[in-house]
């Protein structure tokens, strides 16, 4: 089997720390690093298209409502201040990639609508992203990455229910 950079990490801790349980450390390890190595592509993703993280969060979060909300969702949604998302949102608008428009449901309300440009800019963004977790995946066949994440589901329920057995 190929080796990865971890395995050079493990290599030089296992002799100083012998109770380290490798399968741990390297799970762990190689988690962080592949996590690191998504996080510098979508950046660099985000400098292709000309994008700032946050607008690609605003865009992101606006997408997965169907390119039409409210801009207190929008706010719940980043975990922001909704004084914080009208900044975002004028600096998106600017530039052609929102629009607020009265609600259709509730005349005291605006929503904030994707425009073509602002779709087109989010969708270059995720396509190149997607196309590097596609690749780095692609080293699995398709009942590995199912299983792989069955694995890391479980993984994650249990990250996510604290010492107690309480959802966090």
């Amino acid at each position: 089997m190929e080796r990865d950079w971890t395995d050079g990490h493990l290599a030089r801790w296992l002799p100083l720390m012998p109770d380290l349980d490798p399968d741990v450390e390297g799970a762990i390890t190689r988690a962080g690093e592949l996590t690191r190595h998504l996080r510098r592509v979508r950046e660099q993703a985000l400098v292709d298209v000309e994008l700032e993280r946050f607008e690609y969060d605003t865009l992101h979060k606006l997408a997965g409502r169907g390119g039409r909300a409210a801009p207190s969702e929008l706010a719940s949604d980043l975990g922001l201040a909704p004084a914080s998302v009208t900044g975002r949102l004028d600096g998106l608008e600017r530039r052609g990639l929102v629009v607020r428009t009265p609600s259709r449901t509730d005349r005291r309300r605006v929503d904030v609508e994707l425009t073509e440009a602002g779709r087109a800019i989010w969708r270059k963004a995720m396509d190149r992203l997607g196309g590097e977790e596609h690749r780095v995946l692609g080293a699995l066949d398709a009942k590995e990455r199912r299983q792989l994440s069955d694995l890391l589901r479980r993984v994650m329920v249990a990250a996510e229910t604290g010492p107690a057995g309480r959802r966090l």
